[in-house]
């Protein structure tokens, strides 16, 4: 059984119990329409490849296109009710079709590569927000999939269907959106955050956000997928992932900024690595976690941290780990993970809409997770087939966003990954993109 009807009788009895009151947002607007468009190409030349393995980014240059389109249709079907639906375009493969570093380079890129367009509605929820009363008034900016206006600040929302995790966690002014600023996984989010989610980052289930005061609170249950990294989701919460997040907002230098920290709890058929080592040892077998599987569940916790220090300048700070004795589930092939960067907006050289940013992120797995990939065995993202010199995984990006005109953006992108997929013996390789991106 989904949660979704259960989260439903549950906001029908808080309405009649009169204990919340649907949110005065602005409804001029009782529909909207939006759309975008991104084009990342990108660029590698060859880097120290000694060998490679099944999972490995290619050693020689190579050459790869993403192009990706959304649109987004939303209705006001009642006072504080919003429901969404996103239909998405794909074509393309990432470099190493999305394989060959843990911290990976595309966010822009699934992990269903085809050569051909492909389409699938994505996102269909429904949002309902409520006033809490006092604390006054709040303007929420409108998005893609936010009819935005005005609001009170002291709020519930409640959100049910299928949607992405990170629509609703793990948010940063400077470092959130690979169609408009990084491009680096593990930037864009935290990367030992193995959020519950399907090969393109979507998952059914709940959210509830709670805002008071300089506070919120909020919480999700999400369907994970039938085995690690899959394109096809568990239904019925037969396996699945609770996250809980709590956001402090706070004034530094006369500017709000706000601190973050997220945990979650996967529960689901997975395997442990030195149970797979030992199957391995056995058997004669090459080690396989799909193997040993059994049902366990794994924790994790992250912190995210974003601070305007000017008119034109913010800094940001994420940090994360999960236990890395047990396989990732979806994300990364990543167990403890810190990034950081900043952002400059180009007011100071008469650019206004032009950003300059540049951030580095530094990925590390556990002694029985190298062992493992040591052994041959493979990530979700990375096995290069041995690994006799593991080394933490960095990659430091920076980019530059011009204004081409209102609604279009053209991104020159740099990536530079040392010790990819934590391998001393390949690499270092850079990267460099191209990214179009257009919306309305």
């Amino acid at each position: 059984m989904r949660s979704e009807p259960l989260c439903a009788l549950v906001l029908l009895g808080m309405m009649a119990s009169g204990s919340v009151s649907p949110a005065p947002l602005d409804e001029d607007k009782p529909w909207a329409v939006h759309a975008q468009a991104t084009d990342v190409l990108q660029y590698h030349p060859p880097f120290r490849s000694p060998y490679q393995g099944q999972n490995s980014l290619p050693g020689h240059a190579e050459t790869s296109n993403t192009l990706g389109a959304s649109v987004f249709v939303g209705v006001r079907p009642w006072r504080g009710g919003e429901a969404w639906l996103d239909m998405d375009m794909n074509q393309g493969f990432a470099p190493g079709n999305t394989e060959g570093v843990a911290g990976y380079v595309n966010g822009q890129g699934a992990k269903v590569g085809h050569k051909s367009p492909y389409y699938r509605p994505q996102r269909y929820f429904l949002r309902q927000t409520f006033d809490l009363g006092g604390g006054g008034e709040d303007e929420v900016d409108p998005d893609l999939f936010t009819f935005g206006g005005k609001t009170t600040k002291n709020r519930l929302t409640l959100t049910i269907g299928k949607f992405s995790l990170t629509d609703v966690m793990d948010d940063n002014a400077y470092a959130h959106d690979p169609a408009k600023d990084f491009l680096n996984w593990a930037i864009i989010d935290t990367g030992a955050w193995d959020y519950a989610a399907d090969a393109w980052g979507f998952s059914y289930g709940a959210a509830a956000d709670w805002r008071q005061g300089v506070w919120s609170l909020r919480a999700a249950a999400m369907d994970l997928s039938v085995t690690p990294n899959n394109a096809v989701l568990t239904t019925g919460f037969r396996q699945f992932q609770l996250d809980v997040e709590i956001e402090r907002r706070q004034s530094l230098l006369g500017r709000e900024g706000k601190i973050k920290l997220l945990t979650f709890a996967s529960r689901g058929r997975m395997g442990r690595f030195d149970d797979a080592l030992r199957f391995a040892a056995a058997t004669g077998y090459t080690p396989d976690t799909a193997l040993v599987r059994q049902y366990r569940t794994r924790y994790g916790l992250s912190l995210n941290i974003e601070q305007p220090l000017g008119d034109n300048l913010g800094v940001f700070l994420r940090a994360g780990f999960a236990q890395g004795q047990y396989e990732p589930y979806e994300y990364a092939d990543i167990d403890h993970t810190v990034a950081g960067g900043l952002s400059i907006a180009g007011a100071k050289w008469g650019r206004k809409d032009d950003t300059l940013a540049m951030a580095l992120v530094v990925n590390e797995i556990s002694k029985s997770h190298q062992s493992y990939l040591a052994a041959g065995g493979l990530g979700i993202l990375v096995g290069d087939g041995r690994l006799p010199h593991p080394g933490a995984e960095t990659v430091v990006e920076a980019y530059y966003s011009l204004a081409v005109f209102k609604g279009v953006h053209l991104t020159l992108d740099s990536q530079t990954v040392a010790n990819p997929a934590y391998n001393r013996d390949r690499g270092p390789a850079e990267i460099v993109g191209l990214r179009l991106n257009g919306r309305y």
